[in-house]
Protein backbone atom coordinates (compact mmCIF):
# COMPACT_ATOMS: atom_id res chain seq x y z
CA UNK A 1 0.00 0.00 0.00
CA UNK A 2 1.32 3.43 -0.94
CA UNK A 3 2.49 5.15 2.31
CA UNK A 4 0.80 8.47 1.50
CA UNK A 5 -2.46 6.70 0.74
CA UNK A 6 -2.13 4.68 3.95
CA UNK A 7 -1.66 7.86 5.98
CA UNK A 8 -4.57 9.63 4.25
CA UNK A 9 -6.84 6.64 4.89
CA UNK A 10 -5.77 6.54 8.53
CA UNK A 11 -6.56 10.23 9.06
CA UNK A 12 -9.95 9.99 7.36
CA UNK A 13 -10.90 6.90 9.39
CA UNK A 14 -10.00 8.74 12.61
CA UNK A 15 -12.92 11.12 12.01
CA UNK A 16 -16.49 10.50 13.16
CA UNK A 17 -17.87 7.47 11.34
CA UNK A 18 -20.77 7.22 8.92
CA UNK A 19 -23.12 6.13 11.70
CA UNK A 20 -22.60 9.39 13.62
CA UNK A 21 -25.07 11.87 12.16
CA UNK A 22 -25.30 15.62 12.73
CA UNK A 23 -28.31 16.81 10.70
CA UNK A 24 -26.85 19.91 9.12
CA UNK A 25 -25.24 20.84 5.81
CA UNK A 26 -23.41 23.84 7.30
CA UNK A 27 -20.00 22.16 7.28
CA UNK A 28 -20.41 20.83 3.76
CA UNK A 29 -21.57 24.20 2.43
CA UNK A 30 -18.66 25.93 4.15
CA UNK A 31 -16.17 23.51 2.62
CA UNK A 32 -17.74 23.82 -0.83
CA UNK A 33 -17.63 27.63 -0.61
CA UNK A 34 -13.94 27.55 0.28
CA UNK A 35 -13.24 25.30 -2.70
CA UNK A 36 -15.22 27.49 -5.10
CA UNK A 37 -18.29 25.20 -5.20
CA UNK A 38 -16.84 22.53 -7.50
CA UNK A 39 -20.10 20.56 -7.34
CA UNK A 40 -21.73 23.14 -9.64
CA UNK A 41 -19.25 22.50 -12.48
CA UNK A 42 -21.01 19.42 -13.86
CA UNK A 43 -24.47 17.95 -14.15
CA UNK A 44 -25.62 15.48 -11.49
CA UNK A 45 -27.81 12.41 -11.21
CA UNK A 46 -28.53 11.91 -7.50
CA UNK A 47 -29.57 8.46 -6.21
CA UNK A 48 -31.30 7.67 -2.91
CA UNK A 49 -33.49 4.85 -1.55
CA UNK A 50 -33.11 1.98 0.91
CA UNK A 51 -31.90 -0.83 -1.36
CA UNK A 52 -30.38 -0.98 -4.82
CA UNK A 53 -28.67 2.43 -4.82
CA UNK A 54 -25.16 1.27 -5.65
CA UNK A 55 -26.23 -1.21 -8.34
CA UNK A 56 -28.44 1.43 -9.95
CA UNK A 57 -25.66 4.02 -9.80
CA UNK A 58 -23.28 1.59 -11.51
CA UNK A 59 -25.83 0.95 -14.27
CA UNK A 60 -26.40 4.68 -14.81
CA UNK A 61 -22.63 5.18 -14.96
CA UNK A 62 -22.25 2.46 -17.60
CA UNK A 63 -25.08 3.88 -19.73
CA UNK A 64 -23.66 7.40 -19.59
CA UNK A 65 -20.12 6.28 -20.45
CA UNK A 66 -21.48 4.31 -23.41
CA UNK A 67 -22.82 7.69 -24.63
CA UNK A 68 -19.18 8.90 -24.65
CA UNK A 69 -19.62 11.11 -21.60
CA UNK A 70 -16.97 11.46 -18.93
CA UNK A 71 -18.57 10.24 -15.71
CA UNK A 72 -17.70 10.52 -12.04
CA UNK A 73 -19.38 8.10 -9.63
CA UNK A 74 -19.57 8.44 -5.86
CA UNK A 75 -20.98 5.49 -3.93
CA UNK A 76 -20.87 4.09 -0.41
CA UNK A 77 -20.04 2.12 1.61
CA UNK A 78 -17.03 0.43 0.04
CA UNK A 79 -16.38 -3.30 0.02
CA UNK A 80 -12.61 -3.66 0.17
CA UNK A 81 -11.01 -0.26 -0.52
CA UNK A 82 -11.94 3.32 0.31
CA UNK A 83 -10.87 4.22 -3.23
CA UNK A 84 -13.92 2.37 -4.62
CA UNK A 85 -16.10 5.27 -3.54
CA UNK A 86 -14.64 7.81 -5.97
CA UNK A 87 -14.64 6.53 -9.55
CA UNK A 88 -13.81 8.42 -12.76
CA UNK A 89 -14.17 6.87 -16.21
CA UNK A 90 -15.16 3.59 -14.57
CA UNK A 91 -11.95 3.31 -12.51
CA UNK A 92 -11.39 4.03 -8.82
CA UNK A 93 -8.81 6.66 -8.01
CA UNK A 94 -5.30 5.26 -7.77
CA UNK A 95 -3.65 5.26 -4.35
CA UNK A 96 -1.42 8.16 -5.40
CA UNK A 97 -4.33 10.16 -6.85
CA UNK A 98 -6.37 9.56 -3.70
CA UNK A 99 -3.50 10.71 -1.48
CA UNK A 100 -2.87 13.80 -3.63
CA UNK A 101 -6.56 14.69 -3.60
CA UNK A 102 -6.73 14.37 0.17
CA UNK A 103 -3.67 16.63 0.53
CA UNK A 104 -5.32 19.20 -1.76
CA UNK A 105 -8.57 19.46 0.22
CA UNK A 106 -7.11 19.00 3.71
CA UNK A 107 -6.29 22.72 4.34
CA UNK A 108 -9.90 23.63 3.57
CA UNK A 109 -11.26 20.79 5.71
CA UNK A 110 -9.14 22.01 8.62
CA UNK A 111 -10.47 25.54 8.17
CA UNK A 112 -14.03 24.21 8.42
CA UNK A 113 -13.07 22.14 11.48
CA UNK A 114 -11.79 25.30 13.18
CA UNK A 115 -14.95 27.25 12.36
CA UNK A 116 -17.46 24.71 13.70
CA UNK A 117 -18.06 23.02 17.04
CA UNK A 118 -18.19 19.59 15.37
CA UNK A 119 -15.34 18.66 12.99
CA UNK A 120 -16.12 17.31 9.54
CA UNK A 121 -16.96 13.60 9.54
CA UNK A 122 -15.45 10.68 7.64
CA UNK A 123 -18.27 10.81 5.08
CA UNK A 124 -18.21 14.59 4.71
CA UNK A 125 -14.49 14.59 3.94
CA UNK A 126 -14.87 11.87 1.32
CA UNK A 127 -17.79 13.74 -0.23
CA UNK A 128 -15.72 16.92 -0.44
CA UNK A 129 -12.96 14.91 -2.09
CA UNK A 130 -15.34 13.38 -4.62
CA UNK A 131 -16.85 16.70 -5.66
CA UNK A 132 -13.38 18.26 -5.98
CA UNK A 133 -12.06 15.30 -7.99
CA UNK A 134 -14.98 15.42 -10.42
CA UNK A 135 -14.44 19.14 -11.07
CA UNK A 136 -10.71 18.67 -11.51
CA UNK A 137 -11.07 15.77 -13.99
CA UNK A 138 -13.34 17.36 -15.29
CA UNK A 139 -16.38 15.11 -15.69
CA UNK A 140 -19.47 15.83 -17.76
CA UNK A 141 -21.80 14.30 -15.19
CA UNK A 142 -21.54 12.92 -11.67
CA UNK A 143 -23.64 9.98 -10.46
CA UNK A 144 -23.91 10.53 -6.72
CA UNK A 145 -25.29 8.00 -4.23
CA UNK A 146 -26.71 9.37 -1.00
CA UNK A 147 -25.00 8.05 2.11
CA UNK A 148 -28.06 8.01 4.37
CA UNK A 149 -31.42 9.71 4.06
CA UNK A 150 -31.47 12.67 1.70
CA UNK A 151 -32.26 16.17 2.96
CA UNK A 152 -29.41 16.29 5.49
CA UNK A 153 -27.06 13.90 3.72
CA UNK A 154 -23.62 15.38 3.03
CA UNK A 155 -24.06 14.79 -0.71
CA UNK A 156 -27.11 17.09 -0.83
CA UNK A 157 -25.21 20.28 -1.66
CA UNK A 158 -25.93 19.60 -5.34
CA UNK A 159 -28.98 20.50 -7.40
CA UNK A 160 -29.35 17.40 -9.52
CA UNK A 161 -30.92 17.34 -12.97
CA UNK A 162 -32.33 13.89 -12.16
CA UNK A 163 -33.20 12.51 -8.71
CA UNK A 164 -33.56 8.73 -8.51
CA UNK A 165 -35.41 7.05 -5.63
CA UNK A 166 -34.94 3.28 -5.44
CA UNK A 167 -37.35 1.19 -3.29
CA UNK A 168 -37.78 2.57 0.22
CA UNK A 169 -38.15 0.38 3.30
CA UNK A 170 -37.37 0.69 7.00
CA UNK A 171 -33.64 0.88 7.77
CA UNK A 172 -31.27 3.03 9.84
CA UNK A 173 -34.05 3.66 12.38
CA UNK A 174 -31.49 4.87 14.92
CA UNK A 175 -30.91 7.86 12.63
CA UNK A 176 -33.99 8.09 10.39
CA UNK A 177 -37.74 7.78 10.97
CA UNK A 178 -39.16 4.36 11.89
CA UNK A 179 -41.86 4.29 9.17
CA UNK A 180 -41.37 4.02 5.38
CA UNK A 181 -43.27 7.27 4.79
CA UNK A 182 -41.17 9.06 7.41
CA UNK A 183 -38.00 7.82 5.72
CA UNK A 184 -39.45 8.85 2.34
CA UNK A 185 -39.94 12.39 3.59
CA UNK A 186 -36.23 12.63 4.39
CA UNK A 187 -35.13 10.98 1.14
CA UNK A 188 -37.40 13.24 -0.93
CA UNK A 189 -35.08 16.11 -0.07
CA UNK A 190 -32.85 15.32 -3.06
CA UNK A 191 -35.73 16.15 -5.46
CA UNK A 192 -35.09 19.77 -6.42
CA UNK A 193 -37.12 22.41 -8.32
CA UNK A 194 -37.30 21.80 -12.08
CA UNK A 195 -35.61 18.40 -11.81
CA UNK A 196 -36.96 15.02 -12.93
CA UNK A 197 -37.72 12.46 -10.22
CA UNK A 198 -37.41 8.82 -11.29
CA UNK A 199 -39.29 6.71 -8.77
CA UNK A 200 -38.94 2.95 -8.46
CA UNK A 201 -42.01 0.98 -7.39
CA UNK A 202 -43.00 2.12 -3.89
CA UNK A 203 -45.69 1.33 -1.35
CA UNK A 204 -48.69 3.66 -1.53
CA UNK A 205 -47.80 5.78 1.56
CA UNK A 206 -44.22 6.22 0.31
CA UNK A 207 -45.39 7.10 -3.21
CA UNK A 208 -47.77 9.71 -1.83
CA UNK A 209 -45.00 11.30 0.23
CA UNK A 210 -42.60 11.45 -2.72
CA UNK A 211 -45.24 12.77 -5.13
CA UNK A 212 -46.31 15.44 -2.66
CA UNK A 213 -42.75 16.72 -2.31
CA UNK A 214 -42.14 16.63 -6.08
CA UNK A 215 -45.33 18.62 -6.65
CA UNK A 216 -44.37 21.17 -4.00
CA UNK A 217 -41.00 21.89 -5.63
CA UNK A 218 -42.22 21.72 -9.22
CA UNK A 219 -40.36 18.58 -10.25
CA UNK A 220 -41.44 16.30 -13.07
CA UNK A 221 -42.12 12.70 -12.00
CA UNK A 222 -41.77 9.34 -13.76
CA UNK A 223 -42.97 6.21 -11.93
CA UNK A 224 -42.03 2.58 -12.39
CA UNK A 225 -45.07 0.61 -13.51
CA UNK A 226 -46.64 3.65 -15.17
CA UNK A 227 -44.20 5.74 -17.20
CA UNK A 228 -41.49 3.05 -17.34
CA UNK A 229 -40.72 -0.46 -16.13
CA UNK A 230 -39.65 -4.03 -16.84
CA UNK A 231 -41.76 -5.58 -19.61
CA UNK A 232 -40.49 -9.13 -19.23
CA UNK A 233 -37.52 -11.07 -17.99
CA UNK A 234 -36.21 -14.60 -18.47
CA UNK A 235 -33.41 -16.48 -16.73
CA UNK A 236 -30.18 -16.80 -18.68
CA UNK A 237 -26.80 -18.35 -17.99
CA UNK A 238 -24.94 -15.89 -15.78
CA UNK A 239 -27.87 -13.51 -15.35
CA UNK A 240 -31.12 -12.70 -17.16
CA UNK A 241 -32.60 -11.46 -20.44
CA UNK A 242 -34.84 -8.43 -19.98
CA UNK A 243 -36.97 -6.02 -21.96
CA UNK A 244 -37.62 -2.53 -20.64
CA UNK A 245 -40.20 0.13 -21.41
CA UNK A 246 -38.41 3.44 -21.09
CA UNK A 247 -39.76 6.97 -20.93
CA UNK A 248 -39.39 7.48 -24.67
CA UNK A 249 -38.67 4.09 -26.25
CA UNK A 250 -38.72 0.35 -25.69
CA UNK A 251 -35.54 -1.69 -25.31
CA UNK A 252 -35.43 -5.47 -25.67
CA UNK A 253 -32.84 -8.20 -26.05
CA UNK A 254 -30.89 -6.90 -23.05
CA UNK A 255 -28.59 -9.34 -21.29
CA UNK A 256 -28.10 -8.29 -17.66
CA UNK A 257 -25.29 -10.25 -15.97
CA UNK A 258 -26.88 -9.91 -12.52
CA UNK A 259 -29.34 -12.09 -10.65
CA UNK A 260 -32.82 -11.32 -9.37
CA UNK A 261 -35.96 -9.38 -10.23
CA UNK A 262 -34.67 -6.47 -8.15
CA UNK A 263 -31.70 -6.06 -10.49
CA UNK A 264 -34.02 -5.96 -13.51
CA UNK A 265 -35.93 -3.19 -11.74
CA UNK A 266 -32.68 -1.36 -11.05
CA UNK A 267 -31.88 -1.58 -14.77
CA UNK A 268 -35.26 -0.11 -15.75
CA UNK A 269 -34.76 2.73 -13.27
CA UNK A 270 -31.27 3.39 -14.64
CA UNK A 271 -32.51 3.50 -18.23
CA UNK A 272 -35.30 5.93 -17.29
CA UNK A 273 -32.83 8.13 -15.40
CA UNK A 274 -30.48 8.37 -18.38
CA UNK A 275 -33.41 9.03 -20.74
CA UNK A 276 -34.51 11.90 -18.49
CA UNK A 277 -30.95 13.21 -18.35
CA UNK A 278 -30.54 12.98 -22.15
CA UNK A 279 -33.97 14.38 -23.06
CA UNK A 280 -32.82 17.84 -24.22
CA UNK A 281 -30.54 16.25 -26.83
CA UNK A 282 -32.48 13.17 -27.84
CA UNK A 283 -36.04 14.46 -27.66
CA UNK A 284 -38.69 11.80 -28.13
CA UNK A 285 -36.42 9.26 -29.82
CA UNK A 286 -35.05 7.72 -26.64
CA UNK A 287 -31.61 6.16 -26.37
CA UNK A 288 -29.86 4.04 -28.97
CA UNK A 289 -31.11 0.48 -28.20
CA UNK A 290 -27.72 -1.01 -29.04
CA UNK A 291 -26.08 1.43 -26.61
CA UNK A 292 -28.43 0.23 -23.87
CA UNK A 293 -27.71 -3.43 -24.63
CA UNK A 294 -23.95 -2.88 -24.68
CA UNK A 295 -23.87 -0.80 -21.49
CA UNK A 296 -26.03 -3.11 -19.39
CA UNK A 297 -24.32 -6.28 -20.60
CA UNK A 298 -21.05 -4.86 -19.23
CA UNK A 299 -22.40 -3.98 -15.77
CA UNK A 300 -21.01 -5.57 -12.65
CA UNK A 301 -22.18 -5.14 -9.08
CA UNK A 302 -19.54 -6.53 -6.70
CA UNK A 303 -20.88 -8.05 -3.52
CA UNK A 304 -24.41 -8.39 -4.91
CA UNK A 305 -24.98 -12.13 -5.30
CA UNK A 306 -21.43 -12.32 -6.59
CA UNK A 307 -20.03 -15.79 -7.27
CA UNK A 308 -16.58 -15.75 -5.69
CA UNK A 309 -15.77 -19.48 -5.74
CA UNK A 310 -17.02 -22.72 -7.26
CA UNK A 311 -17.08 -26.35 -6.01
CA UNK A 312 -18.94 -25.57 -3.89
CA UNK A 313 -20.46 -22.36 -5.21
CA UNK A 314 -19.86 -19.51 -2.79
CA UNK A 315 -22.08 -16.45 -3.15
CA UNK A 316 -21.42 -13.12 -1.44
CA UNK A 317 -24.25 -10.67 -0.95
CA UNK A 318 -24.34 -7.33 0.84
CA UNK A 319 -28.01 -7.46 1.95
CA UNK A 320 -28.23 -5.81 5.37
CA UNK A 321 -31.92 -5.18 6.08
CA UNK A 322 -35.11 -7.29 5.90
CA UNK A 323 -36.28 -5.93 2.53
CA UNK A 324 -32.88 -6.44 0.96
CA UNK A 325 -32.58 -9.96 2.34
CA UNK A 326 -36.05 -10.86 1.04
CA UNK A 327 -34.94 -9.79 -2.45
CA UNK A 328 -31.73 -11.79 -2.11
CA UNK A 329 -33.67 -14.88 -1.06
CA UNK A 330 -35.99 -14.63 -4.05
CA UNK A 331 -33.04 -14.20 -6.40
CA UNK A 332 -31.21 -17.25 -5.02
CA UNK A 333 -34.33 -19.41 -5.27
CA UNK A 334 -34.91 -18.29 -8.85
CA UNK A 335 -31.36 -18.41 -10.20
CA UNK A 336 -29.65 -21.30 -8.39
CA UNK A 337 -30.38 -24.94 -7.64
CA UNK A 338 -28.53 -26.33 -4.64
CA UNK A 339 -28.81 -29.72 -2.98
CA UNK A 340 -27.71 -27.99 0.21
CA UNK A 341 -27.27 -24.29 0.92
CA UNK A 342 -25.48 -23.11 4.04
CA UNK A 343 -25.44 -19.50 5.17
CA UNK A 344 -22.65 -17.51 6.79
CA UNK A 345 -24.15 -14.46 8.45
CA UNK A 346 -22.66 -11.54 10.36
CA UNK A 347 -24.66 -8.38 11.01
CA UNK A 348 -24.16 -5.02 12.67
CA UNK A 349 -25.56 -4.46 16.14
CA UNK A 350 -27.79 -1.56 15.09
CA UNK A 351 -29.60 -3.68 12.48
CA UNK A 352 -32.76 -5.78 12.74
CA UNK A 353 -31.03 -9.16 13.10
CA UNK A 354 -34.26 -11.14 13.40
CA UNK A 355 -35.73 -9.39 10.35
CA UNK A 356 -32.57 -10.14 8.37
CA UNK A 357 -32.56 -13.83 9.36
CA UNK A 358 -36.24 -14.57 8.77
CA UNK A 359 -36.13 -14.48 4.93
CA UNK A 360 -33.18 -16.88 5.08
CA UNK A 361 -34.93 -19.54 7.19
CA UNK A 362 -36.78 -21.30 4.31
CA UNK A 363 -33.75 -20.90 2.04
CA UNK A 364 -30.89 -22.30 4.13
CA UNK A 365 -30.37 -25.85 5.32
CA UNK A 366 -27.99 -24.67 8.03
CA UNK A 367 -26.45 -21.39 9.14
CA UNK A 368 -23.11 -20.39 10.65
CA UNK A 369 -23.26 -17.11 12.58
CA UNK A 370 -20.10 -15.09 13.07
CA UNK A 371 -18.77 -11.51 13.22
CA UNK A 372 -17.25 -9.20 10.62
CA UNK A 373 -14.43 -6.69 11.01
CA UNK A 374 -16.64 -3.77 12.05
CA UNK A 375 -16.43 -2.59 15.67
CA UNK A 376 -20.23 -2.34 15.41
CA UNK A 377 -20.61 -6.07 14.68
CA UNK A 378 -23.26 -7.91 16.71
CA UNK A 379 -21.48 -10.36 19.06
CA UNK A 380 -21.66 -14.00 18.05
CA UNK A 381 -23.51 -15.15 21.17
CA UNK A 382 -26.29 -12.62 20.65
CA UNK A 383 -26.62 -13.42 16.94
CA UNK A 384 -26.64 -17.13 17.72
CA UNK A 385 -29.46 -16.66 20.22
CA UNK A 386 -31.51 -14.81 17.61
CA UNK A 387 -30.70 -17.38 14.92
CA UNK A 388 -31.73 -20.29 17.14
CA UNK A 389 -35.10 -18.63 17.73
CA UNK A 390 -35.59 -18.38 13.94
CA UNK A 391 -33.97 -21.62 12.69
CA UNK A 392 -34.09 -23.89 15.74
CA UNK A 393 -30.90 -24.87 17.63
CA UNK A 394 -30.08 -27.92 15.46
CA UNK A 395 -29.52 -25.86 12.31
CA UNK A 396 -27.37 -23.14 13.89
CA UNK A 397 -23.58 -23.16 14.23
CA UNK A 398 -21.21 -20.43 15.38
CA UNK A 399 -17.64 -19.33 14.71
CA UNK A 400 -15.69 -16.51 16.30
CA UNK A 401 -13.94 -15.60 13.03
CA UNK A 402 -15.30 -15.14 9.53
CA UNK A 403 -12.65 -17.29 7.87
CA UNK A 404 -13.43 -20.16 10.25
CA UNK A 405 -17.15 -19.67 9.61
CA UNK A 406 -16.59 -19.93 5.85
CA UNK A 407 -14.53 -23.12 6.23
CA UNK A 408 -17.23 -24.62 8.45
CA UNK A 409 -19.97 -23.65 5.99
CA UNK A 410 -18.09 -25.16 3.03
CA UNK A 411 -17.75 -28.46 4.91
CA UNK A 412 -21.44 -28.42 5.82
CA UNK A 413 -22.45 -27.59 2.24
CA UNK A 414 -20.47 -30.49 0.81
CA UNK A 415 -21.87 -32.98 3.33
CA UNK A 416 -24.56 -35.21 1.80
CA UNK A 417 -24.73 -33.05 -1.34
CA UNK A 418 -24.33 -34.37 -4.86
CA UNK A 419 -20.98 -33.48 -6.46
CA UNK A 420 -20.98 -29.71 -7.03
CA UNK A 421 -24.51 -29.41 -5.64
CA UNK A 422 -23.69 -27.63 -2.40
CA UNK A 423 -23.59 -23.89 -1.93
CA UNK A 424 -22.62 -21.23 0.59
CA UNK A 425 -24.25 -17.80 0.92
CA UNK A 426 -22.23 -15.19 2.85
CA UNK A 427 -24.36 -12.19 3.77
CA UNK A 428 -25.81 -9.90 6.45
CA UNK A 429 -23.81 -6.69 5.95
CA UNK A 430 -21.79 -4.75 3.40
CA UNK A 431 -18.87 -5.20 5.79
CA UNK A 432 -19.40 -8.97 5.81
CA UNK A 433 -19.47 -9.02 2.02
CA UNK A 434 -16.30 -6.95 1.79
CA UNK A 435 -14.48 -9.08 4.33
CA UNK A 436 -15.46 -12.27 2.50
CA UNK A 437 -14.32 -10.91 -0.87
CA UNK A 438 -11.02 -9.91 0.71
CA UNK A 439 -10.56 -13.42 2.14
CA UNK A 440 -11.74 -15.41 -0.86
CA UNK A 441 -10.48 -13.29 -3.77
CA UNK A 442 -7.35 -12.03 -1.99
CA UNK A 443 -8.30 -8.41 -2.76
Amino acid sequence: MHPQYQEAQKEILARAGESIIHPTLDRMRAAMDLLGNPQHNYRVIHVTGTNGKTSTARMIDSLLRERQLRVGRYTSPHLTSMRERIVIDGEPLSEQAFADLYADVLPYVRMVDEQHDVPMSFFEVLTVMAYAAFADAPVDVAVVEVGMGGTWDATNVVDADVAVVTPIAVDHTDYLADTPEGIAEEKAGIIKPNSVAILAQQTLPVAKTLLSHASAVGAEVAREGLEFGVVHRNLAVGGQQIAVKGLRAAYDGIFLPLFGAHQATNAAVAVAAVEAFAAPKEGEDGLDPELVRTALSAVSSPGRLEIVRTSPTVLVDAAHNPAGMAATGEAVRESFTFDRLVGVVAVLADKDAEGILEPLEPLLDEIVVTVNSSPRALPVDRLRETAEAVFGPDRVHAALRLDDAIDQAVALAERDAEFGGGGVLITGSVVTAGDAIHLLKKE
